[in-house]
């Protein structure tokens, strides 16, 4: 079958609620839901039972910087800052450091076991030095499974901010494939610059778009969280436009957000959650249709040889070797080894050699694939069950036992305040969302002269409003209390 305007809506919306049906079913068994997505679509796809036929890696690749975009994003926004800032340089050296490691480690090993040429093996190496967050907490998730100390935020930080090196690194090698002459020392500055201006323009736009959100006054909720993916994709085309790393922009971008107080925040971290799955399946379905089984079969045996050596010997060593300077308990080292499954992004980054039409660009593509697919099966399946053989797991691990999202959660309060603002309290003229709340403490409703007013995080407090505030922590609303009536 071959994919036309005409049927390609409704042969991509069964695809999609397949995978969520099947996903449904094989979560609660801890089986990865990637492994699923990727499955249905080589089902769907020329080698399979669905015949349809789709082999344009262009498109493919388009798809995936865009799932990507979505993915990183939205695992910035779900960073919780302040149990991430702990292991802030474990996860920094893992993600870039590590990465790196893994990258030559596999690659050297490539050129000693197969007919590639150096620099075709350090591209291949490069393609698949990079982690799956998403298919590692799903999977731990699916099994009721915590993480002792800071191993889950380090693992977290370290999944969501390694792509981007993998990606500058894939750019950097390809380059050298393809123009062998430039040598090694050509692609460090611009390996540098990727990084400096990726994590300059992250910061730089974070500030940017915290102010536009609290700042522009739309009159529909629903608009904020279009106005978000809009500067997202603005984050990242100009970033990459002026020679940074758009994938590391759009992260630590995300990440200084998830720490800020912004207008209808939970709007746009629901929508975000929603976007990120819809993103992977799509994702994943394509890139399950991209490949053919039939091709991925004849590279199976040195496709095997370098997962085991990359889930054995190189993730382990890059590990070690990145942490040797960091105090940590040898079997949380080992834990962490173990959590190196490759995912979507190293088949998103294999489509680059395809594009750029070099010699054994198939080859490379295929083998990632069989990579990634192994990595899965045999580290994806078995996370839980070696958490605890190295007791590193904890059953009462609060990060692991996700809260029911109850909407009249949010109503039920035990504290209730009515605050008036004086003529000169400094909460005069403010934004609420400037006011800095706390969670657990919300303003109902403003009584402004005869009006009652529900208020938003861009209404503004004036000299003499009456505000209903309720919350279910006493200290927290003693704290605002205090706050609110302070004078200039």
């Amino acid at each position: 079958m071959n994919l036309t305007i005409e049927n390609i809506l409704l042969v991509g919306s069964l695809l999609l609620l397949l995978s969520i049906v099947v996903a449904k079913r094989a979560y609660k068994y801890g089986v990865p839901t990637l492994l699923l997505f990727l499955g249905i679509g080589m089902l769907a796809g020329s080698d399979g039972i669905g015949k349809i036929h789709f082999d344009n890696p262009e498109i493919a690749q388009f798809i995936g910087i865009v799932a990507l975009n979505f993915i990183l994003f939205s695992g910035g926004l779900d960073t919780n800052w302040q149990k991430v800032k702990p292991v802030l340089k474990e996860g920094i050296v893992l993600s870039t450091l590590g990465v790196l490691l893994t990258a030559l480690t596999v690659g050297f090993f490539v050129y000693y076991v197969t007919d590639f040429t150096i620099y075709e093996s350090l591209l291949l190496g490069s393609i698949v030095s990079s982690t799956d967050a998403a298919a590692v907490f799903s999977i731990l998730r699916a099994n009721s499974l915590g993480l002792k100390k800071n191993l889950r935020p380090a693992l977290e930080l370290e999944s969501g901010s390694n792509d981007p090196m993998a990606y500058v690194l894939t750019i950097a090698f390809l380059s050298l494939v393809m123009s062998p002459e430039q040598g090694f020392l050509s692609v460090i500055p611009m390996f540098i610059q990727q990084m400096a201006l990726g994590a300059l323009a992250g910061f730089a736009f974070g500030r940017l778009i915290k102010y536009i959100i609290n700042s522009i006054n739309l009159d529909y909720e629903g608009l904020y969280p279009v106005l978000v993916i809009a500067l997202m994709f603005i984050t990242f085309s100009a970033t990459d436009f002026f020679g940074g790393n758009g994938f590391l922009a759009i992260y630590i971008c995300a990440v200084y957000l998830s720490d800020q107080d912004l207008i209808h925040k939970k709007a746009i971290l629901k929508m975000y959650d929603g976007l990120a799955w819809l993103m992977q399946i799509i994702l994943f379905l394509t890139l399950g249709l991209l490949v053919f089984p039939s091709e991925v079969f004849s590279v199976m045996g040195v496709g095997l040889t370098i997962s085991i050596f990359l889930i054995l010997v190189a993730r382990p060593l890059s590990v070690f070797l990145s942490l040797m300077f960091f105090k940590m308990k040898l079997r949380r080292r080992f834990y962490i080894s173990w959590v190196g499954l490759r995912g979507a992004v190293p088949i998103v980054f294999a489509t680059y050699p395809l594009l750029a039409g070099i010699d054994k660009a198939s080859m490379i593509f295929n083998i990632v694939f069989f990579i990634s697919v192994t990595s899965i099966l045999i580290q994806g399946t078995t996370l839980s069950m070696v958490a605890k053989w190295l007791r590193v797991d904890m059953i009462d691990d609060p990060l692991a036992v996700q809260p029911a999202d109850l909407q009249i959660v949010d109503s039920v309060r035990s504290e209730l305040q009515v605050i008036k603002i004086g003529v000169n309290a400094t909460a005069a003229g403010k934004k609420i969302v400037d006011l800095h709340f706390p969670d657990s403490t919300i303003v109902s409703m403003i009584e402004r002269g005869e009006n009652y007013i529900i208020p938003t995080g861009s209404t503004i407090v004036l000299a003499e409003d009456i505000l209903h505030i309720v919350s279910n922590d006493v200290e927290d609303m003693e704290s605002i209390q205090n706050n609110l009536l302070k004078m200039v």
